[in-house]
């Protein structure tokens, strides 16, 4: 009997370990919330989902994410500092979004700056991207684990074909809150009208402005198509989103979460520019298809590349590291010194 009554006390308390480890297991696991600018279809919505799929999959099914869309959780810039605050875990939003907490990353929004896909990987990955990082981490309290390319940044209104800076004129343009880019309008003649992305649709739908630039995959994402016609083909900002986890969060993980944030953002990194490659063409055409009008910028676009240049670079040059900076980055990339 004594031997029996040890024996149920032994296997009740071995049954009470078993039960608090699984519950301090589910305890650990977690579902992370990602806040995402775009609407679903874009390329933030791809890397949104490349990164959730590989960072469950890295944790053993552990850790989830939960996505939200279309601003959700409030403009780019308000989940910036959310996240800074730990009361955010991840957010994909537009590089110039970043800018206003970590100046260093307007680099990447200085007019003609990036001129292809391969200038924003090579930028985004190498020395520069690591130094971006780090100021992002020291300047804002938050890490960019991955980035999303999503194309040029082309024009659209919905008032007439504009190929010159002449045609521009009368035109009320919505940019984002960012200096670097109002600065570029107004180097073209045109003084734009700031305004945050999730007013920007409802703006353009009101006429409360006649246009705005974003990458084609973002004009087929947000379905502008449905309040704009006219599309100019320039090139003076190649869209770059980077996918920023709150630094508090990402240090109270354990080392093994780290690195499967750190790998998931690199995989989705690479799904991102690939997704691009294969379906930028197609929304094009498929824009197109829907009665939007696509136009070059006339003469190559020299005229807006020579006043953004010329106007907008030299007023940066101290919050981007000086002249000689820009130079260092300008040869990695091949190109001529300013």
């Amino acid at each position: 009997m004594i031997r029996k009554q040890r024996f149920i006390k032994s296997l009740s308390f071995a049954l009470c370990l078993g039960a608090a480890a699984v519950t301090s297991g589910l305890a650990q696991a977690k579902t992370f919330r990602v806040a995402v600018g775009d609407g679903a279809g874009g390329t933030q919505h791809q890397l949104a989902l490349k990164f959730s799929e590989v960072f469950k999959e890295k944790t053993g099914g552990q850790h989830d994410t939960q996505l939200f869309l279309n601003g959700q959780l409030g403009d780019e810039q308000a989940t910036v500092n959310d996240a800074s605050m730990g009361l955010l875990d991840f957010s994909i939003l537009a590089i110039n979004n970043v800018t206003p907490f970590s100046p260093s990353v307007g680099v990447l929004t200085l007019p003609y700056m990036v001129q292809s896909l391969d200038d924003a990987i090579a930028l985004t990955q190498g020395e520069v991207g690591q130094q971006l990082v780090d100021n992002t981490v020291r300047d804002a309290g938050v890490r960019i684990v991955g980035w999303a390319y999503s194309g040029f940044r082309v024009l659209t209104n919905s008032k007439q074909p504009v190929q010159s800076l002449d045609d521009l004129k009368g035109l009320k343009i919505r940019v984002p809150n960012n200096e670097i880019m109002i600065d570029t309008y107004r180097a073209w003649g045109i003084n734009p009208t700031p305004m945050a992305w999730s007013e920007t649709f409802t703006g353009l739908q009101l006429g409360v402005v006649d246009g705005q630039d974003n990458p084609y995959i973002t004009v087929y994402a947000m379905k502008f198509d449905e309040v704009q016609k006219y599309v100019t083909n320039i090139r003076y900002l190649f869209s770059i989103e980077p996918l920023i986890v709150s630094e508090s969060v990402f240090q109270s993980q354990t080392p093994e979460v780290q690195q499967a944030i750190l790998d998931a953002g690199q995989a989705a990194t690479e799904h991102g520019a690939q997704w691009l490659v294969e379906q930028e063409d197609k929304i094009r055409a498929e824009l197109t298809s829907r009665g939007m009008q696509i136009t070059d910028a006339a003469n190559g676009e020299q005229e807006w590349m020579d006043k953004a240049i010329s106007q907008v670079w030299p007023k940066y040059y101290d919050q981007l590291g000086g002249k000689e900076n820009l130079n260092k980055i300008l040869q990695s990339l091949g190109r001529d010194e300013i």
